[in-house]
């Protein structure tokens, strides 16, 4: 049966059609998707993990222990797992493992562009790179036979267009292998540096042999066409060539760790001219060049941001075959602004007013640096604000005392926010730290955590008691508030600023679009009292907008969802609840 699937469920159902039984993730966009959907299999394991590193480790665990296993993350998240990604590459696997990269160019919900075809190069792994959904399903299940036959990890490296696009898949069965058999093996498996020596000889011998079976794979093609051009591309950068240049000749690369040389240097010799057309980083032009090969690619394209058809059309001068990709008029910018009733929005507005110097983290709440809330002054990392208010503590000492906070969620904090804290109690930090608990990982779509209670199959488990947790770990002053009700946590704030020892404040909450609860009361802007200040759009809700040739302040029904946020902002009592 054919029917259409998104990259992402493609991928899922590759994994299923090839008998992979265990899958492991930590939520991130644009990967999310690909667990959630496995999970609901039949005969199969899945979870959500508290990071990626621990995903990874996961995984490792149930190879090792003979399943065809599934890890998926986005490219920052590699960033994460890199430890045990290294290793598990000289280990090798048992089961076979494939591990998903979910590159991001342009960046649409990421804090960098990295290009993550780089891992395969330094961590010797093989990296394939589907174009289409179709694709994504059929090198799914090829990564895994490459896995069991080469003996490692294989990298499977989307972008978010192909991650969210949708195109048609036929759906096969899934292959009925079972569990290879365990056999305990300490020179394999255990990293002590004389094992490692020994099985560094073997990862070098593997790439020998994946570069022979990249010469002859079908994961590359030559699809010849007018020779004047060749173009070498890979993942969906292949159909925007395709669409804009459909009468060139193009080597589609589908594995792009380790490169075909021989097959590339083929193509180049039938060529007139070579261009490489890759997106982010020259990976594969800087290759072709070292094997003295003349092409050509970056100095038509940029290092920065995603690719399009009209981008190619444009860059490739001389042979615009199909004009008129673009769009008639400039769509209006529309700015990333935190739900109606969002919880967040609360802490963000106070900790301006309050003056505050913000370390902030990766959630939803990281919109709270943009205006006109404002109220975040640095954002690295998961789980980086901690660690970063401490480096500023001790930087700047008593200059920040009583000045300074961190602001991370709850999902954040259970990745990579708890050994922070221990840092901060153990190097006798004054920190204080507000824990922003939604009751869920929002910004990736509600995904659950070990502090929601709920697994990725909506079981219900032991669940996390951050507040235990922090009390654990040393922090004896520790307040929860309601980050809605603006007197308390200012507050709450003032106080716990006010010692000279660790301090964390939980905002609690549940996101506003994972609990609706009935509306009770309605408000309105009295506009005899309206006096135009604009103070109540500090806050950032798209409940509020101004009439009367921006005079006067109103609430629209549609999106308002009675938070009562903005009444407690208005300086001059102007919006009221609607009685009756």
């Amino acid at each position: 049966m054919k029917r259409l699937m998104i990259g992402n469920e493609a991928i899922a159902r590759g994994a299923y059609e090839a008998g992979a039984t265990v899958a492991t993730a930590y939520p991130g966009t644009p990967s999310t998707e690909i667990v959630t959907k496995f999970s609901t299999y039949d005969n199969v394991y899945a979870e959500w993990a508290p990071n990626e590193k621990v995903a990874l480790e996961v995984a490792a665990g149930a190879s090792i222990g003979g399943a065809r296993t599934l890890v998926t993350m986005k490219h920052v998240g590699v960033n994460v797992a890199a430890d045990p990604l290294y290793t598990f590459s000289y280990t090798g696997v048992n089961g076979g493992l494939v591990i998903v990269s979910a590159d991001d160019p342009g960046m649409h919900s990421s804090q960098n562009e990295q290009d993550n075809r780089g891992y395969g190069k330094f961590a010797k792994l093989p990296v394939i790179e589907p174009s289409d959904s179709l694709e994504a399903k059929d090198f799914t299940k090829l990564a895994f036979d490459i896995s069991e036959k080469f003996d490692t990890p294989v990298m499977l490296r989307i972008t978010t267009r192909l991650a969210h696009s949708q195109t048609l898949v036929e759906e096969g069965e899934c292959l009925e292998l079972g569990i290879k058999d365990y056999k305990k093996d300490a020179p394999k498996y255990v990293m002590l540096p004389g094992y490692a020596r020994g099985r560094h000889v073997e990862v070098e011998k593997r790439m020998l042999g994946l570069k022979e079976f990249a010469e002859t794979t079908d994961l590359n093609r030559i699809e010849w066409g007018d020779k004047s051009l060749g173009i070498i591309t890979s993942g969906v950068v292949y159909q925007y060539v395709k669409e804009v240049l459909p009468h060139v000749s193009v080597l589609k690369l589908g594995m792009v760790n380790p490169l075909p040389e021989k097959l590339i240097r083929s193509f180049a010799q039938e060529v007139d001219k070579l261009i490489v057309i890759e997106e982010l980083e020259p990976v594969i032009e800087d290759q072709i060049k070292a094997w003295g090969i003349k092409v050509e690619g970056k100095e038509h394209f940029s290092l920065i941001g995603e690719y399009s058809p009209e981008l190619i059309e444009e860059r490739i001068a001389g042979i615009q075959l199909n004009p008129g990709y673009g769009l008639d008029k400039q769509i209006p910018g529309r700015p990333p602004l935190m739900c109606p009733g969002c919880p967040h929005r609360g802490v963000f507005y106070t900790l301006r007013k309050m003056k505050l110097t913000v370390m902030g983290d990766i959630g939803c709440y990281t919109l709270g640096a943009l205006s006109p809330l404002e109220g975040m002054d640095a954002c690295i990392c998961m789980g980086a604000s901690i660690g970063t208010a401490l480096g500023m503590e001790k930087a700047r000492g008593e200059e920040f005392a009583g000045k300074l906070v961190a602001v991370i969620g709850d999902s954040t904090f259970v990745h990579s926010g708890i050994t922070a804290l221990i840092d901060v109690v153990y190097n006798q930090g004054t920190s204080t730290v507000l824990i922003l608990d939604n009751d869920t990982t929002a910004m990736t779509g509600h995904q659950d955590h070990p502090a929601t209670g709920v697994t990725i199959t909506r079981q219900e488990t032991r669940k996390l008691d951050i507040e235990a947790m922090v009390r654990a770990i040393g922090i004896n002053n520790i307040r929860v508030v309601d980050p809605l009700n603006l007197k308390e946590l200012e507050t709450a704030l003032k106080e716990e600023l006010g010692r000279r020892e660790p301090s964390v404040i939980i905002a609690k909450r549940p996101c506003a679009l994972l609990h609706k609860t009935p509306i009770k009361e309605r408000f309105y802007v009295d506009e005899e009292k309206c006096k135009g200040c604009k103070l109540c759009l500090k806050v950032g809700c798209t409940g509020i907008y101004f009439i009367d040739d921006d005079k006067k302040a109103a609430i629209n029904p549609n999106t308002c969802v009675s938070c009562g946020l903005c009444p407690q902002v208005c300086t001059f009592d102007a919006i009221k609840v609607v009685e009756g």
